[in-house]
């Protein structure tokens, strides 16, 4: 544990702290987005905001997998598991999510769809290779991080030949993303951003400089950061000291995993498998151009999609839901008006709820039973 702990040291994060108070301009406001939900939850979980100066803001981003998956994508799982009877494998956050009709996969479940919580892809592969009379599906989502997995598996069943197994692919792409919010800033979509806070896994796989292209274009820096509460105090001076000299290049704080070209033999093993989509509808940002991915002509055969014709259609989000807005950036959970009352973690609304990465999530467990608490002691204290 004592390679976690010397990132988690209470002292050394004061001191950054220090140092961001001091470095930062008391005349300007900071708008940093954490695009990555386990960034997010880091910020919330060791209390990083009240470490801040009220002039450095953090602004959540969309980069977690599960909320940003739209409806429509549901939609076309549950009509698998419900129509075409298949046994439809997937990870524990998708079955929560709402999607049309007021189900989800595990209410699907409830009404007789065989669908199965798995831990990984290999298992939805091992599932198909022991049941051959199973029509198994693994319903694919996930950044840059779990694409490889996914890419592997449809290569072995490509090479036992198998008949009984195919991937739903929902796998997206970080970069596109990112240059949408800023596009979309400059349309006034999305929140005005000065410097992002770079995702971790996903830059262990493709890398840092992928990030260099749209820095450059829209002058905004990147800090590729860790986890641990001392990364994100880090990568936050690092925001600021760029921002105040007025340079928009790529830095890379978390040097113990990222490196410029990244994990090759994974992007080797994704390009083999998998082609970029020439549009894929994000929930909360719209469709976005080459911003996700689909098997590859080659491997045709391992795509549900094309097995077993499935049509893709809009669905629109519930209205009383602001997940959308939250994912834009330009709002914060707490000022979605059901968020803590009709919407919470065991009866989740909107996906950003339901994800162990949303931003919902993190401020309900983090954030607002901790402002309660602080309220009750405030007014236990006045009382005595």
């Amino acid at each position: 544990m004592k390679y976690i702990d010397k990132y988690r040291d209470a002292a050394m994060a004061q001191h950054i702290a220090k140092c961001i108070a001091l470095e930062a301009d008391p005349n300007r406001q900071y708008k940093l987005m954490e695009f990555c939900g386990g960034h997010t939850h880091a910020i919330s979980r060791y209390g990083v905001l009240e470490l801040l100066p009220p002039h450095v803001h953090m602004i959540h981003g969309p980069g977690c997998p599960v909320c940003v998956l739209p409806i429509g994508r549901l939609d076309m799982a549950i009509a698998l598991a419900l129509e075409h009877r298949v046994t439809l494998c997937t990870y524990a956050d998708t079955l929560r999510v709402p999607a049309s009709k007021h189900l989800s996969l595990l209410k699907a479940k409830a009404l007789g769809a065989d669908i199965r919580m798995v831990y990984s892809s290999s298992d939805a592969l091992k599932l198909a290779l022991e049941n051959p009379d199973l029509q198994v599906v693994f319903f694919a989502i996930g950044f840059e991080t779990t694409t490889p997995p996914t890419a592997w598996v449809i290569s072995q069943a490509q090479k036992a030949q198998l008949k009984n197994f195919s991937v739903m692919c929902n796998h997206v792409l970080t970069p596109p993303a990112i240059q949408a919010i800023l596009d979309g800033a400059a349309a006034g979509n999305t929140a005005q951003i000065d410097g992002f806070i770079g995702p971790a896994h996903v830059s262990i796989v493709i890398g840092s400089d992928p990030y260099a292209r749209f820095a450059a274009a829209h002058q905004k820096p990147v800090v590729i950061a860790g986890f641990e509460p001392l990364d994100v105090l880090q990568a936050i001076r690092m925001l600021v000291a760029q921002i105040n000299q007025g340079r928009a290049e790529i830095e890379n704080e978390f040097i113990r995993a990222v490196t410029p070209l990244g994990n090759q033999n994974a992007q080797k093993r994704m390009a083999q498998v998998f082609e970029v989509r020439a549009s894929f509808e994000w929930r909360g940002l719209g469709a976005i151009p080459h911003s996700a991915l689909q098997i590859a002509e080659a491997y045709r055969d391992f795509d549900a999609e094309h097995r077993f014709a499935l049509a893709y259609q809009t669905v629109a989000d519930n209205k009383a839901c602001e997940c959308g807005a939250i994912l834009r950036g330009i709002k914060k959970p707490s000022e979605c008006k059901i968020f803590g009352t009709v919407c919470t973690p065991e009866n989740p609304i909107g996906s950003c709820m339901v994800s162990s990465e949303g931003a919902c999530a993190a401020h309900y467990t983090y954030g607002r039973f901790r402002q309660a608490t602080d309220k009750a002691e405030l007014r236990t204290s006045r009382h005595d």
